[in-house]
């Protein structure tokens, strides 16, 4: 993979996401295809060279996914490929074999080029913060590009208490291997041996936060984060029986910074005056049974980005 210097370039990407010390985030309450183009280049940097698209192409049954209709015209706008890697814990994307009809029967690969990451091998990438974890096992395509867009669907996790663009960047991005490397915060790479090996709860989000900076930083901080706030489930698109969403979908934020736009989404929650058939409250009970806003604290507290945020709106 062909790298730029870390410092022009980090130095770019820094000026372009902070404003008087606060990260931008950019949201529109439009969730349209256009509304992704026009939040994408809002954010004035532009995706160049190998462009990988980091989605969850959801576990087979399960239709919360963010579906290829959606996303299609982002993916064209900055010829990109959709990029996953298998799972940990069976299902139907833990074997590639089964990964892949997934993929064709929720339809991204006749839209898309669609790159299973971890296919063929894993490799190891630095990473900065080695409280628990002693690097990060990626799969091994991510090698093959120079930029990623983390696009993200903002809803509940079983484990995580919630999923967005740093679930994604590191969960997402992570081998099987990797995946139980980071779930047991560094106990054991054998998936067979993942529920055995469970850690304190805050160790494993300090690992999926370590992580994701590690991915960050892999490509010198050419990622722009994207989380996409429908059909917003107490449950992730890992699970194929995923229980009905009990909020209105909220919008799509944006921003160069992974904490900042998940801090923005759990604000955006968090602060929502619900009312009967549109409830955050299930939400919320979801992410704080696993201490899940803990790791955008951590995750701040590593460097990766600030929970301090300015929300611009791009609507008119």
């Amino acid at each position: 993979m062909k790298k730029m210097r870390m410092t022009a370039v980090a130095l770019m990407l820094m000026t372009a996401a902070m404003t008087f010390g606060q990260s931008k985030v950019f949201m529109t309450k439009e969730i349209t295809p256009e509304s992704l183009v026009r939040i994408y280049k809002a954010l004035v940097v532009e995706a160049q060279g190998r462009v990988a698209v980091k989605i969850s192409t959801g576990e087979g049954g399960n239709t919360h996914y963010l579906k290829p209709t959606l996303i299609r015209n982002l993916v064209e706008t900055v010829n990109g490929t959709i990029v996953e890697c298998c799972t940990a814990y069976g299902g139907s994307r833990q074997d590639p074999k089964k990964h892949w009809e997934t993929i064709h029967e929720h339809g991204f690969d006749s839209i898309f080029a669609v790159d299973l990451m971890d296919e063929f091998g894993e490799i190891r990438i630095p990473i900065q913060d080695k409280k628990h974890l002693k690097y990060d096992i990626v799969g091994e395509h991510l090698a093959n590009y120079d930029f990623m867009i983390n696009l993200a669907h903002f809803k509940g996790h079983a484990m995580g208490g919630f999923g967005g663009v740093m679930k994604n960047a590191s969960i997402g991005v992570a081998s099987t291997a990797g995946k139980t490397y980071i779930h047991t915060a560094g106990k054991v790479t054998d998936p067979n041996k993942l529920f055995q090996n469970l850690p304190e709860q805050d160790f494993f989000l300090e690992s999926m936060a370590a992580t994701a900076q590690a991915v960050h930083n892999y490509f010198s901080g050419r990622v722009i984060y994207i989380n996409v706030m429908n059909n917003m489930s107490v449950d992730c698109d890992c699970d194929g029986h995923p229980a009905k969403p009990e909020l209105q979908d909220m919008g799509i934020m944006a921003s160069l910074d992974p904490v900042a736009v998940d801090q923005a989404c759990l604000d955006m929650v968090f602060n929502y005056q619900g009312r009967p058939g549109d409830d955050n409250k299930p939400l919320i009970e979801r992410i704080n049974r696993q201490h899940g806003t803990y790791i955008t604290d951590y995750a701040e507290q590593i460097g990766l980005g600030s929970k301090k945020y300015e929300l611009i709106s791009i609507d008119r």
